[in-house]
């Protein structure tokens, strides 16, 4: 989500983690398995399961996978039981893949909606446990615990599917937290286009941003929790068919 529209949101998920403090006491074993940048956690975890962690790059990816015509669309701060499966809905309507940047505490409290979103072919980001919007201004030991916390809490509650790119809350990127992320095998993931869907300023308002700034990048960020988001709904159903008809093709962040 972008900082300037998280207080309000990044209070309520801060409660939320609060809420789950003894559930994610064994997260934060993870943590301290995990250790320096660049070591693997122990194999009992979970997020293990699969093929063996491969670091990836760590600068911020905003190109698509599906090149110059290429739209990355990006879903964050979910999953969340009212909004999720109506952006699911849509997406699958008009054959879309996407991108879920998903908070730890929610993935947690909802696996249900993580497994459904893997189970349609999207791809899962690390959003971090809690939202905090200032993580850029904390310690490296927060960062980490931030970071592969909500990477076990995402990991668990899919079943097993490890998320594949890391999205700074705000976009409070550190070089170590980028480090960190690529260490774990997850993209550092920015945006080109904010859709400005938090501040719910109306469906037209969010279809006319998206078009306006698009020619500047092609990933788009959109969010599916922190309130009504039936503003963004109606928006990826008017856009997703008409970006289609413009030569537009949808796919995933490059890794």
């Amino acid at each position: 989500m972008a900082r300037h529209g998280g207080r309000g949101w990044n209070g309520k998920v801060l409660g939320a983690a609060l809420g789950v403090t003894m559930l994610a006491a064994g997260a934060s074993v993870w943590t301290a398995q995990a250790g320096a940048v660049g070591t693997s956690p122990k194999a009992s975890s979970s997020a293990t399961q699969g093929s063996a962690v491969k670091p990836v790059d760590v600068t911020i990816a905003h190109a698509s996978d599906k090149g110059a015509r290429g739209v990355n669309i990006t879903i964050d701060d979910g999953p969340d039981p009212v909004w999720t499966p109506q952006v699911l809905d849509v997406l699958r309507e008009y054959g879309v893949k996407a991108t879920f940047c998903m908070v730890g505490t929610q993935a947690q409290a909802h696996p249900d909606l993580v497994k459904r979103v893997v189970a349609a072919g999207h791809r899962l980001c690390d959003h971090s446990v809690s939202h905090d919007t200032t993580m850029d201004k904390k310690s490296q030991t927060y960062q980490s615990q931030q970071i592969l916390d909500a990477e076990h809490m995402i990991t668990q509650a899919s079943g097993g599917v490890r998320p594949m790119y890391y999205r700074a809350p705000g976009g409070a990127f550190t070089p170590y937290s980028r480090k960190l992320a690529a260490s774990r095998g997850m993209r550092p993931l920015g945006w080109n286009v904010d859709s400005k869907d938090f501040e719910r300023p109306g469906t037209d308002a969010i279809v006319a941003t998206v078009e306006q700034e698009l020619p500047g990048g092609p990933t788009v960020l959109f969010h599916d929790a922190g309130g009504d988001r039936s503003q963004t709904v109606a928006a990826l159903r008017q856009l997703l068919p008409r970006l289609k008809e413009q030569g537009h093709s949808f796919g995933f962040p490059v890794r």
